[in-house]
Order: C-alpha cells, then structure tokens, then sequence
C-alpha cells in the first residue's frame, strides 16, 4: 500500500503538471490575450517573512532551518487541528496525551513529554512571542497568521532554551485602517462541524483597532467505538469553544501597545483503540472477537473523558527611540482539567470498571523586555539584549482505584473497591539575561554570536493523602483514612549558560553558505506517576533525571534560483547530548515497565506489595545525526510545487534505561506477552523493585526519513472565477517505534490529501471540496504490550464460627488477547466554505 499510495500521489502530481504545460502555452498566444483571461508576469515565489531573530527578515537570509505555514496553507489545506502542521513540517510529530494533561512533540531525532515536572521541552511553545504551553496550542485553530518552525538549539534569543527548536504561532493583529475579516465553515461525511471567523475594526483610523475570532467545533476524535455494551452508550466525540479578543493601540509612530485574550474550552470522550493480539503474534491465542485496526474498535466497556480550560492573556508595549527599541511582553496562562481514565484495560470485570480520576490546574507567567537597533549601528552592527522571567505553579490531584475481589470460590466478585488520593504540587522560577550581537562585514558576510544565562528553581512533591474505601455498588465513600505519607520529593537549583554563534556569506545575492553551532539545556525532569511508598534508590533514580546539556553543529546552504521562482536549500548537522531525558514509552497500566509497586492496605493497615506498571525515565547519552532539504518552485504561473524532506537518527549510546528483564534476566529489555506475577517479578528485581539494561537503541519513535510534497494548479474559468486542484502527499518511513516491545515496528506509509474547487481571483471567497487519506490508507503507527488488568484478590485462610476467614489482599492480573494501537486517521470527504473582505 505505501508503494502504491506513493506511485498514485505521484500520477497526481503528473497530472497537474500536464495542464500547467498546455496553459503556459496557451498564455503566450494571442487568442488567449484576447479572450480576456486574466495573465500574470510576476512569475516569482512571494517573500516569506519571519522574526527567528527577533525582527523581520527574509527567511532565506536566516542562518538556520525555519519552515513556515502561513494562514493562506492553514486556510487552503483545510488544517483544523493543530497537530495537522506536522503533515507539511517532516521529521516533526505532534500530539496531545490521551488523559488531556500534556502534549508531545519529536523533531530532529528525539521526543518530548510533557506529562511530567520541573524541565522545559524538547521543542519550545510561543504565541504571539510568549511561551505557552504546549497542549494550550495544540487544540482546533482559528485566525493564525503563520506558524515558524525553528529547528536546532533555540534560546540564545527568544524565551527559554530549547535543544531541538522551537514553533512560534502568531494570530491576527487588527488593521488601524481598514474593517476586515473572515468566515470559514467545514463539514464532512465523519461527523465534523467547525465553524471559526474573525472581524477587525479600526476604533480610532491609524490609531486602535480591535480583532475578534472565534471558533465551533464538533468531532467524533478518531471514530474509534466499542466492541462491548458501554455504560453510557455514547460514541467518541469531542467539543471544542474557543474565543480571541486583541486590541492595538498606536497613538504615534514611535509608541505601539497590544494586549488579547484568549480562551478555548474543549470537552472530550473517546476510546483507546484495540487489536487483537493474534494478527502479530500467536503467544496468547486467538481473541474472543477478532479486532483489526481497519475495524477502529476499542474493547474497553467505558470511554476515557476529559474537560479542559485555558485562559491566556498576552499584552506588549514598543517604544522607539533614536534608531532603537525597547520591546516588553508578558503573559498568563491559567490551566483547569478533569480526566477520568478506566483502569480494567484488559476487560477482565464485565459490567464493573474501575478508575484513575485527575485533577489539576496551573499558572504561568511570564515577562521579558529587551532592547534592540531598528537601525544599523555605525553601519555594521545589530544587537538584541534582555531580560525573561517565568514562573509557574501546578497542582494535580490523583484518585487511582483499587478493587478488591473474592476468593473464586465465592463467585470472584466485588468484595471491596479502594481509592488513594495523590497530590503533586511543583513550582518553578526562571530567571535568565540574554545578548546577541551580529556583525555585518560588508555586504555579503555576517557573523553573529549570542549568549543565554539561566537560573532555574523548582519544587516537586507528591504525598499520599488519604486511603479511601468506597461502595463497589454506587462509588459512595464509606471510609476515608488521613495519611500524609510523602513518596517523592525533587528541588532543583541550578544554572547554565548557554550560546549560539553562526557565520554566513553570500557569494551572490542569491546562494547563501552558513555555519553555526550551539548548545542548550534542560533542567532534570521529574516523571510523576509511582505512588509506591517504599521506593528503592534505583525506582527513584528512574523518575528524575540530571540536568541535561547538548551541543549542535550544522552546515547549510540557501539558494534563490531560476530568477526567483526557485527556492533550494540543503543543511546537515550532528547534535550530542548528556542526561537526555528518555521516558519509556507508554502510560501506567499500558506498556512501560513492571514494577514492585508497595501500597497502603486500609484494612489491615500493612503496606503490601503489588505489580504495576509506569513509564520511568532515565538520562542517557544521545547523538543525532540528520539533514534536512527544501525546494520551492514557480514552474508556470499557475502552477507552484513544493517539497520539503528530513532525515534524523537519534541513537542512545550505552545509555541505562528502566527495563523489563524478567523473562530472561540477561540486561536486554524483553518483550512481555503477558503480566509477570508478584513471585516471579521480586525473584529477578530484589529490593530494587524494578530492572535497569544498557541499550544502544532509537531515542525516538519517529521515522529517521520523513517528506511532503505538495503542487497546486490553478485556473482561470472566467474573469471573476479560478478553478483550482491542489495535492498534498506526506510520506513516513519505517521505524522501531518502541525498540523494547517486539511488535511495535513501522512500516513506511504515505497519506494524500486533494483539494479541489473555485474561488475569487482576488481571494475573497473559496469553495474547496476535499478528501484527506485518499486512498484509505490503514497503517498501525503505535502498539503497546498486550493489555492488562491489576486488582487484588483475599485469599481464602479457612472458615470460623461467624463465617470464612480471609488473608490480607495479594496481588492478581489479568492479561488480555488485545493490545492498545494508534493509527493513521480515517478517511474523510467534506466541503470548506470561507469568505473574507477587507484586511482579512
């Protein structure tokens, strides 16, 4: 299929250039002049503007790899949720945590995960030139301006540092003189509705203006439904309202000020979806209903669902002064979600689910000013230096339930239902000075050198508040017992200084070499999600990392070919890092590790032990090897083609990681078909309660080779009407996926999107019909270890005058015939209807 998808998206290709070929002719002759069809001699790429450092440049004079989605792609590709920019950006992933607290992201060879504390991330957030977090940007979109992706060591200029890049989102600013805006609607045949628009107003003409957007949306996820009667019988669907106020007020020329608020709410429910274990392996047998990933069934009886609330206020002031500016930005960030997660993921209870419910908030603000030349010093020198500060403060409490049942002998059914109530808290400060001065020696060379100090604090606790007992009927609580037990506690303090230096020259206006090289840093990170109240140093030592340090060297070369109408740029590069975060891949009760998980009995009031599962982390060495290439072509005036590759082989080099190792205790990480049991698991780990291997292995999941190709041809019908059809192939190379489970590896696979439809020559309106995944293309992209399920049962000791004796409870699991899969989205036709007018 992915040959076949490749070859179709390439006669597609084919068949838009065939056309453009008989145009362009027919431009040149004079029937067509006197038809009356509109011609253009502008054949010319338009300019692509970005600010990576820190002012408005031509981004093929930036000595680094910046790719752009501005809002015309964002509009014309149909791009509705975020995590979509991944299909035109390759090597970049993008998605949100399937319990809504978190979101990751992968570039240049290693991943990120943000579902844990105290540390940045691999790939740093900002809108409108503020941080922001990652999972608050990764929502459905509406009135974005463009989008750069910056890619290597970020942080000598803007905000926090970063070692892999960062994404900068802007959105629309109002017009001072012109009433403007737009609205754009969509709906398909899988059950999606989003409607966004914006309105601009002028208050005062040349002096304040004020933008609103807004933005409905309605989906069914991923469409992944239940194979099982449900409690509620609901299908997945998700919801998202979402609102953006932003006022400009420039009072003269030399004084500017803007300040937005923003807020989305989204509601979610969905299931996790399943296959059976048999189509990869015949170690547990056949299913008892066949799953296939086409099929985009789950087997769980309950759905997973979340509520989420971001509010974000960004304001900024500009001073200009003597050829200079000083520049302020702020921003707050205030964060409320509810997730509830169904434990029995192997379906081992019928009609009975257990959960772990989350609840947490944050707050985020931040500041920065700095001073910078808008015009050149003595004619050769521009420079930026500043000041950031960021604070942050997040709290989650966890309810995680526990069942215990009956001896089998009594029917196995419900005999107690426990609940622990988990609190984390952690609380950051950063603080940094930053400068960068470049130097422009003559016209075709500039060397630039800049420099970051950071001090960094944090505080992160987790206790162990309270052991519940609930009613396994109706989840009433019947018993609460206070207990305060601290399980984990991380502080941070520490700084680094981090630096960025480059180097280019222009042998003519339009080829550009540079070289630069860099370093970053990350403080430690601090996984949460062990609750064990006897943890052994080694189980610790794998939830917090030490901070970590990378160096990054890259070559490129930018070029402006063919009069214009050709952009090809090529770079490569070779990144080294100490302590990098990896995290296993998974969550708790869904691949990770086995673990000696020690919990707090209310009954017997003993600590007793259990087997669970989390995904630990460790800081390992990693080197990153990769390239990366563009090529932007006018080949007619109608008829524009793009295509942008990228190659990344990220590989931990001997690096400790949190294993399983106990089918064959040899320090290789095994693939476990099923749950080991308590026995088993404390005979190979000891009092160390979890395995540690040394690995040479991926540190990502994401393929080394990644690329997109897209070409529109357009066409005049009439003076007042353009036909257009426009293809976007996204191709995915193999990968190992998770190195540590067997049957997790990717094959390679493309998706191809058509759009087709007419529109106003002036863009005022657009009518697109579309297809995305054209050709159906069903590849599993992630797979877990077979599902299980964790309870506790009471062992049977004997009968008494008043009725049988029970033991204190003793660890059980079940293992499932099904594993947890993701995979590529469903097929979908729809329709985008969108007007704009004035400053749109």
């Amino acid at each position: 299929m992915g040959y076949l998808a490749k070859l179709l998206a390439a006669s597609a290709v084919c068949a838009l250039v065939q056309p453009a070929a008989v145009q362009a002719q027919e431009t040149g002759s004079g029937d067509a002049q006197d038809s009356g069809i509109r011609m253009r001699d502008d054949l010319v790429l338009d300019a692509i503007v970005v600010t990576a450092r820190r002012r408005a440049e031509d981004v093929q004079d930036v000595p680094l790899v910046v790719n752009t989605v501005t809002a015309e792609e964002f509009a014309e590709l149909n791009i509705r949720d975020f995590t979509d920019v991944q299909q035109l950006v390759p090597g970049l992933q993008l998605g949100t945590n399937a319990n809504s607290f978190g979101a990751n992201a992968q570039i240049r060879g290693v991943n990120m995960d943000v579902n844990a504390s105290g540390f940045n991330n691999t790939i740093e957030f900002y809108q409108n030139d503020a941080p922001i977090l990652p999972q608050v940007v990764l929502q459905q979109t509406f009135d974005i301006a463009q989008v750069e992706v910056l890619r290597g060591p970020q942080g000598a200029l803007r905000g926090r540092a970063s070692p892999s890049g960062s994404m900068i989102v802007t959105t629309h600013k109002p017009d001072l003189y012109e009433i403007g805006g737009y609205v754009a609607s969509t709906a398909n045949d899988i059950g999606t509705i989003n409607v966004n628009g914006a309105l601009g107003i002028p208050v005062i003409e040349g002096v304040a203006g004020i933008r609103v957007a807004g933005i409905f949306a309605e989906d069914e996820v991923d469409r992944v439904t239940t194979i099982n009667p449900t409690f509620d019988g609901r299908d997945p669907f998700a919801r998202t309202k979402g609102g953006r106020i932003t006022a400009v007020v420039q009072p003269t020329d030399w004084l500017r000020f803007e300040g937005g608020y923003q807020r989305v709410d989204r509601k979610r429910r969905n299931y996790d979806q399943a296959e059976s274990f048999s189509l990869v392996s015949d170690v547990l047998g056949d299913s008892p209903v066949l799953v296939t990933p086409g099929d985009r069934n789950a087997v769980a009886e309950d759905s997973r669902h979340s509520t989420e609330k971001y509010e974000i206020f960004n304001w900024q002031g500009q001073a200009s002064f003597a050829g200079q500016s000083l520049i302020y930005v702020g921003s707050r960030l205030e964060q409320d979600i509810a997730s509830v997660e169904p434990l029995d993921h192997g379906g081992y209870f019928q009609g009975f689910d257990y959960y772990q419910q989350t609840i947490g908030g944050a707050v985020a603000t931040s500041h920065e000013i700095r001073l910078q030349n808008e015009e050149m010093v003595a004619g050769m020198f521009d420079y930026v230096v500043g000041a950031f500060f960021r604070k942050t403060d997040s709290g989650n409490t966890v309810f995680r339930d526990g069942p215990i049942t009956l001896p089998a002998v009594f029917g196995g059914g419900i005999a107690a239902l426990t609940q622990q109530d988990v609190y984390s808290l952690s609380v950051t400060d950063e603080k940094s000075f930053f400068g960068n001065l470049t130097v422009h020696i003559g016209d075709a060379t500039q060397i630039s050198g800049g420099a970051r100090y950071i001090k960094f604090k944090s505080s992160n606790n987790i206790t162990l508040n309270a052991v519940n007992q609930l009613d396994p009927a109706d989840r009433t609580l019947l018993v609460s017992t206070p207990l305060g037990i601290g399980l984990n506690e991380s502080n941070i303090d520490t700084d680094k200084l981090i630096y960025q230096v480059s180097a280019q020259h222009n042998f003519t206006p339009d080829i550009m070499l540079y070289a630069s090289v860099g370093s970053s840093f990350r403080p430690g990170l601090f996984a949460v999600g062990d609750f064990s109240v006897n943890q052994s140093a080694l189980e610790r030592s794998f939830q917090r990392t030490d901070d970590e340090t990378s160096t990054s060297y890259e070559l490129g070369l930018k070029t402006t070919l063919m009069g214009g109408r050709m952009r090809l740029n090529v770079a490569g590069y070779y990144q080294e890092f100490q302590n990098y975060p990896y995290r296993v891949p998974g969550s708790s009760g869904i691949s990770g590790v086995y673990f000696v998980d020690y919990s707090y009995d209310q009954a017997s009031q003993t600590v007793n032990p259990r087997v669970n599962r989390f995904n630990f982390v460790s800081g390992v060495p990693v080197e990153v090897w990769g390239m990366e290439g563009e090529l932007s072509l006018e080949a007619t005036p109608d008829l524009n083609i793009s295509l942008v590759a990228a190659y990344a082989d990220g590989q931990i080099k001997d690096g400790v990681i949190p294993c399983n190792d106990f089918l064959n205790p040899d320090g290789v990480p095994d693939s476990p078909a099923s749950a080991p049991s308590l026995g088993e698991l404390m005979g190979v780990v000891g009092s160390d309660n979890i395995s540690a291997c040394t690995v040479n292995q991926a540190a990502s999941s994401q393929p080394k080779f990644s690329a997109t190709a897209m070409a529109e041809y357009s066409r005049p019908i009439s003076n007042k009407v353009d036909g257009f059809v426009r293809g976007l192939y996204s191709f995915y190379g193999k990968s190992a996926g998770d190195p540590t489970n067997a049957w997790d590896s990717v094959k390679q696979y493309g998706l191809f999107n058509v759009f087709t439809g007419i529109r106003d020559p002036q863009g005022a309106w657009e009518v697109t019909l579309f297809a995305k995944n054209l050709f159906e293309m069903e590849r599993v992209t992630q797979r877990s270890l077979p599902l299980s399920s964790q309870y506790q049962t009471l062992p049977l000791q004997g009968f008494g005058p008043t009725g049988p004796i029970f033991g204190s409870p003793q660890n059980a699991s079940f293992t499932s015939t099904y594993t947890n899969i993701r995979m590529t989205p469903p097929r979908e036709f729809g329709i985008n209807i969108r007007f704009t007018f004035g400053a749109r």
